[in-house]
């Protein structure tokens, strides 16, 4: 979609600033005071509009960013040597060898033969 392309945001941005200052200056060419010129209807949409497109530019600058660290930490992951199967299996059989119990007892003991 193009309304989640940020450079048609940015053309919407600079469209919606372009009518802004057109409205202000058909105002202030009739002559009406600023405070007025504040409460137009017409101003205040255009500047909701504005305000609207900052925003979603704001977001999707965010996704951009997030996107970039997710690349850049799939190619890190990529060049990490992989681990063998055999290894995580003996590592597994090893942890379960032994319960937590009998782990907690030997540090325990590990623990008084320090002190």
């Amino acid at each position: 979609m193009a309304s989640k392309d940020k450079e048609s945001r940015l053309a919407q941005m600079s469209y919606w600033e372009e009518q802004l200052k057109q409205q202000l200056a058909q105002l202030a060419e009739k002559g009406i005071s600023s405070e007025k010129i504040a409460k137009d209807t017409e101003v205040k949409k255009i500047r909701a509009k504005i305000r609207e497109t900052r925003d979603r530019i704001v977001v999707i600058e965010e996704k951009e960013k997030k996107l970039e660290e997710m690349a850049k930490t799939k190619a890190e992951k990529a060049a990490k040597p992989k681990e063998s199967k055999k290894k995580k299996k003996q590592q597994e059989e090893d942890t379960a060898a032994e319960s937590k119990r009998q782990q907690k007892k030997k540090k325990k003991k590990e623990k008084k033969s320090k002190d």
